[in-house]
């Protein structure tokens, strides 16, 4: 369970060192520090879980979506999130994990996004199309269709078989949000071969 430090001041109102007994906890392993106040509880919670009370809003995105959805071979075991108006990247390390945050521009941001309830926790998750976007947003940018397909199908390892499963509509809603060479490379890759 996810704890402030206000919770835990409140809860420990009749000690005369609270901050004390927080460090006894922590020390004792009764809570887990997130970040600076907030704390978790219970050490075996999966760490995706608690990717948005870390730094929001945010969602997760990028490789560790596309992993989740089955989109990239790769197991990836960093926590990678979509932001917006940060105007820099951020990273957490605690016992959970790795957690990366990045900014996608303001007007991709709501789009294409899942709010999930597991156990009680809240967690927010692109779509496969939604993460896809977002890391080709934030790559190199490439010239070329040819390299597209490069960084798409080599480079990201994506699976084929998944990829022609994708909302190619979606895709293409989603692409007049990013400006980015990538995403007009994108756009007219899915165009020219993949919408009837």
């Amino acid at each position: 369970m996810i704890v402030t430090t206000l919770n835990l001041k409140e809860k420990y109102k009749d000690y005369t060192d609270i901050n004390g007994k927080i460090k006894r906890d922590i020390d004792n392993g009764f809570l887990f520090p997130l970040i600076r106040g907030i704390y978790e509880t219970d050490e075996s919670v999966p760490g995706f879980l608690l990717a948005a009370y870390i730094y929001g809003p945010s969602y997760l995105s990028f490789e560790y979506a596309l992993s989740f959805h089955n989109i990239i071979p790769e197991r990836v075991v960093v926590y990678t999130n979509a932001t917006f108006n940060k105007r820099k990247s951020k990273s957490y390390q605690n016992k959970f994990g790795l957690y990366t945050y990045r900014d996608v521009p303001n007007a991709a941001f709501p789009f294409s996004v899942k709010a999930h309830e597991e156990n009680g926790y809240a967690y927010f998750m692109a779509s496969p199309e939604k993460a896809l976007c977002d890391l080709l947003y934030t790559r190199k940018p490439v010239t070329s269709l040819k390299d597209l397909k490069m960084l798409l199908f080599e480079d990201l390892r994506i699976n084929k078989d998944m990829f022609e499963q994708l909302n190619f509509d979606e895709i293409l809603f989603l692409s007049d949000k990013y400006i980015s060479n990538n995403m007009k490379l994108f756009r007219k890759y899915i165009e020219s071969g993949y919408i009837k």
